[in-house]
């Protein structure tokens, strides 16, 4: 048989990830195997995700990742105590991944891919952060997991209204809470991108600094809505960040007005996701 023959026969079928279709292979593109490894992938980005995350405390070289902002007093960061949601995101990421092993579901391949590129990114990200430490590289490097994470919540937000189950609602805590604390951690950190690249200290300009860090997340919250999901979890992630910024000005800094205008720009945050809802996803998934 030629080979046009053979292209007939095997349509082509739409692989992993991103915003629609970025290539293109065969029927025979290994899918299936993708289907039986993908629970483990994610088991194992699960639990390596916290492990490369504690590197330098653990193996005792490079620099801790709470070391670039402890004791800075910057007016935008949360209190060190409140980085715990990452232990709430990785035993959700492990639960999916259990889930998708014991069920196996079309839309759990499709949800869990991109979920775990974005756990790959994330522990490049934790890896440089520590090793590296070059604060430039550390903030182009969540991009990539917050792209990632929010093509998951994507895909998962078309799931919605076709029925629920353990599995979707674990689902919707792991892609949402990644994809909220991803967008806090890149507002918190174009104030310290800022600070690196001039002669700023950790206490310049705090009203500004703080601006800065209130109009990402807000713009940030602003495209999740109404482009990728209607997940809430996302917003419980924000709220927790918001809090923790609120703390940190409250009881570390001593800008009192500064917490209370976070307080009143997550209020305004929130509430209009809470009053108005949200669109979901309007983009290929």
């Amino acid at each position: 048989m030629s080979r046009q023959a053979n292209s007939v026969k095997m349509p082509a079928c739409i692989t992993f990830f991103q915003f629609g279709a970025i290539f293109y292979t065969h029927e025979h593109c290994h899918m299936g195997l993708m289907k039986s490894r993908l629970p483990l992938l994610l088991a194992v980005l699960g639990i390596l995700q916290p492990f490369c995350g504690a590197i330098a405390p653990l193996l005792g070289i490079g620099t801790p990742i709470g070391d670039a902002t402890r004791g800075l007093q910057a007016p935008e960061q949360p209190l060190p105590a409140f980085f715990s949601i990452w232990s709430l995101i990785f035993g959700a990421y492990i639960a999916f991944a259990y889930i998708s092993w014991r069920h196996r579901e079309p839309w759990m391949l499709r949800v869990g891919a991109p979920l775990a590129f974005a756990g790959v990114a994330n522990i490049v990200w934790m890896v440089s952060a520590q090793l590296i430490a070059f604060q430039p590289l550390d903030f182009l490097l969540l991009f990539p997991i917050a792209v990632l994470s929010w093509t998951s919540a994507a895909r998962f937000d078309r799931m919605r209204g076709m029925g629920g189950s353990v599995g979707k609602f674990i689902a919707d805590i792991a892609t949402g809470l990644l994809s909220g604390w991803i967008l806090v951690a890149i507002s918190i950190s174009l104030p310290l991108l800022i600070r690196n690249l001039t002669s700023y200290g950790p206490t310049d300009l705090p009203w500004q600094m703080l601006w800065i860090f209130l109009a990402t997340a807000a713009l940030g919250s602003l495209a999740f809505a109404r482009y990728i999901s209607r997940s809430l979890w996302f917003f419980v992630a924000l709220a927790w960040g918001l809090l923790g910024v609120i703390a940190n000005n409250w009881t570390v800094t001593g800008m009192g007005w500064l917490a209370i205008m976070t307080g009143v720009s997550g209020i305004l945050i929130l509430g209009l996701r809470l009053l108005r809802g949200a669109d979901g996803t309007s983009i290929p998934a």
